[in-house]
């Protein structure tokens, strides 16, 4: 498997694209934006001109767009990938959406005669890169033990997670549980702050006892340089986290962390900053 389509080349699509090129495959790309990849372009990315298109000129091909709704599109609607994909396919889906969305895409793909897997991805812009995603995949195991050679160009911790929509289910755990940690994180500074404490060396003092984590080494840092270009996406984590409570709902579980947690993301949108990164959740303290 050497041709491989891509489409949806945002912030994490770029790297991802880069080391999927660097391991020796041949990548096609379609965006909504061409002008936004124009750089990989200069570097040897060949351009199709929609998702369909990119499905006929791939053995296998990679989403990664922003919401459920553009997930469906790319796959289900006019010039969709589906439909044009070659018997025998492999159809990836990167993009964190509905288990549900991604088990309908499952079921069209075996009817097809295509091989359909869900796998979204932890670790933001930096793991992408960098090659060092986590990657979670759900879907038939022959499947991911075929797809094994693409997930290895982009990341380093890569699981198969069990049948369709279980790489999702485990993505909202992973979104859950990230929830808590940054609300953590930004009251924590937010309290050293307001008591006149350093927070670098706040930083270094607690960063590497129990309460570490991989935010407070990679993510507090750009909020001390009030830095808050998007590693992810607040609107996109406020959309993880909408789905998360969707899908707790629906097995009769309460997630009152992060229902919290989304209601504070929330109010950071409404004031118009739904383009910033995750960090800035420090701001709603302000």
């Amino acid at each position: 498997m050497k041709k491989v389509g891509f489409v949806g080349v945002g912030v994490m699509g770029h790297g991802m694209v880069r080391n999927l090129m660097s391991h020796g495959f041949e990548v096609t790309i379609y965006t909504r934006t061409k002008e936004k990849a124009a750089d990989l372009l200069g570097e040897g990315v060949r351009w199709a001109d929609s998702p369909a298109a990119c499905a006929r000129s791939s053995e296998a091909v990679i989403t990664m767009v922003g919401y459920p709704k553009d997930v469906e599109d790319v796959y289900f609607g006019e010039n969709g990938i589906l439909d044009a994909m070659a018997p025998g396919g492999y159809v990836i889906d990167m993009t964190t959406t509905n288990p549900q969305l991604s088990k309908r895409i499952a079921d069209r793909a075996r009817e097809q005669g295509l091989h359909a897997l869900d796998a979204p991805v932890s670790g933001g812009d930096t793991g992408a890169k960098n090659g060092t995603l986590a990657i979670m995949v759900g879907g038939e195991r022959a499947d991911f033990e075929a797809c094994l050679p693409l997930f290895e160009a982009m990341g380093s911790n890569i699981r198969y997670e069990g049948p369709a929509g279980f790489g999702q289910h485990t993505k909202m755990a992973n979104q859950i549980a990230l929830a808590g940690v940054m609300a953590g994180l930004a009251e924590a500074l937010t309290y050293a702050q307001k008591h006149g404490l350093d927070l670098q060396t706040l930083l270094d003092t607690i960063s590497t006892g129990a309460a570490g984590s991989w935010q407070m080494s990679n993510t507090a840092p750009r909020i001390l340089a009030q830095d808050f270009a998007p590693g992810f996406f607040v609107k996109h984590f406020i959309k993880d986290l909408s789905i998360a409570e969707e899908e707790s709902r629906a097995v009769q579980t309460d997630l009152p962390v992060t229902n919290q947690v989304l209601a504070m993301y929330q109010a950071l949108a409404d004031r118009g900053m739904g383009d910033l990164g995750t960090q800035a959740l420090i701001r709603y303290f302000e």
